[in-house]
């Protein structure tokens, strides 16, 4: 296991697709009107090392109660922004396009958290802060401090992509198949 601390640096330049991570430091979250609220009004935390979690957590009284991932994919056209100002890791599931594996080229990582394993994450979370909270919940960008979060590097800044390696080998299986 591999121990990480935001901010980031070229630390994780050296990590490759299939390493296991442990993240403390602080992460933001950030779904799909985030992404678009950022880029019209700015990021409104200093990107220069920063995590974006692809999550919509559930916060109760100031408490994160869980913090799943949401699919990462709906943000392949809205990831490149974060990185050209500094974002040096994803955080979600399912992968990611192509244009991402390359926007993440010599740059940052795509770090991939289970589906399913919310209250692990909420458990490892407290909360820092909100920002564009007219958003809801689920949209908002909350500002955590995270201890020790497991995470799998799922592509790299060498381009290993593990979703994309999975994708090929079951299109060779079912090619044979049918």
């Amino acid at each position: 296991m591999i121990n990480l601390k935001t901010p980031l640096g070229d630390e994780v330049l050296t990590l490759k697709a299939g390493e296991r991570v442990s993240l403390s430091g602080m992460i933001y979250t950030a779904r799909d009107e985030a992404h678009l609220r950022m880029m019209k009004e700015g990021i409104p935390f200093d990107p220069k090392g920063a995590v974006i979690y692809h999550c919509g957590p559930v916060v109760k009284d100031h408490t994160i109660i869980a913090a799943g991932p949401t699919t990462s994919a709906r943000m392949n056209k809205l990831s490149g922004f974060l990185l050209d100002a500094g974002v040096r890791a994803l955080i979600g599931k399912g992968g990611m396009g192509d244009t991402v594996r390359e926007e993440l080229r010599g740059r940052g990582v795509y770090l991939a958290f289970t589906g399913g394993c919310a209250a692990l994450a909420a458990s490892r979370m407290t909360l820092k802060g909100v920002f564009f909270e007219d958003l809801g919940m689920p949209e908002a960008v909350w500002a955590i401090e995270c201890r020790d979060l497991p995470l799998t590097v799922a592509i790299d800044s060498d381009g290993g992509d593990l979703f994309h390696d999975v994708r090929l080998q079951a299109e060779k299986i079912f090619d044979k198949m049918f």
